[in-house]
């Protein structure tokens, strides 16, 4: 049992739970638009999730990555090393439009990393501004990349699922917010410093809200999507009144982190039994 844990522990932090999460949403977009799809672009996100994440988390300054004394997160360095190795084996089969779209993406997430700004480490510490970010990442890394390997235009329809996917992402990072409460610096002025936890949460369910109403505003939108995007919405109307500052360790990096995943099981069943 001991040894299920650690390696359940390693799972979570070396950021292969999270890459899993961006796997199933990129076929999630797939599915949504009937694409042809492609596992290049799909695998190559999952390995740079993997990538990014851990530089986010554990090496922001490059010496840090590079030379690790703590055997564990040198295993992480390992994984991470690995991860980069295939997702450039993966890169090389990409179209040049996704590539451009990628390059918009490393630079946000470069803003996101990185010091721009005289009196902020970066923009992950900037308090709100950084939910944004990372939803904007998600959002096109996950809508916008399947779509420009498969169509010649962005369509009205997938503006919209953009904007969906942006709200999505923005809920989950609720519980993550109100978690880390007790620990962020006062000076971040996050959602909940700004505004507390019960109206942090109200805020979730706003994102919520918004990320269920645009599913009407497409002009071609499925039965089985409706059906999906319904159970998502009350599923996480409830997350929102489930948790608080004093959550269970893996409530919000495993299970908020799963929802993805479950979306895309999601689909999978509604279309078997459509």
């Amino acid at each position: 049992m001991g040894m299920f844990k650690r390696l359940f522990n390693f799972y979570i932090n070396a950021s292969i739970h999270v890459a899993f999460g961006v796997f199933a949403l990129t076929h999630v977009t797939i599915k949504t638009f009937g694409l042809k799809g492609d596992d290049h672009l799909a695998w190559f996100l999952f390995f740079g999730t993997i990538v990014c994440y851990n530089f986010i988390k554990y090496g922001v300054e490059a010496r840090k990555y590079i030379i690790v004394a703590n055997p564990y997160q040198k295993n992480i360095q390992i994984v991470s090393f690995l991860a980069a190795l295939i997702g450039s084996y993966h890169a090389y089969f990409l179209k040049r439009d996704i590539w451009l779209g990628i390059l918009v993406l490393v630079l946000l997430t470069g803003l996101y990393a990185i010091p721009v700004l005289p009196n902020a480490r970066n923009l992950r510490n900037l308090g709100g501004l950084k939910l944004f970010l990372v939803a904007l990442v998600w959002a096109g890394a996950t809508v916008v990349l399947p779509t420009l390997g498969s169509l010649h235009t962005v369509t009205w329809d997938i503006w919209v699922e953009t904007a969906q996917r942006f709200f999505f992402v923005l809920a989950l990072l609720i519980p993550f917010e109100i978690r880390d409460l007790r620990y962020d610096d006062p000076a971040l002025r996050t959602l909940p410093q700004r505004f507390g936890v019960w109206r942090t949460k109200m805020i979730g369910v706003l994102f919520v809200l918004l990320f269920y109403v645009l599913t009407f505003f497409k002009d071609d939108v499925l039965e089985v999507e409706i059906i999906v995007k319904t159970v998502l919405f009350f599923g996480l109307i409830v997350l929102m009144f489930l948790f608080g500052k004093n959550q269970g360790r893996y409530f919000a990096s495993f299970w908020v982190e799963a929802i993805p995943i479950a979306w895309y099981f999601l689909w999978v069943l509604c279309l078997c039994w459509c």
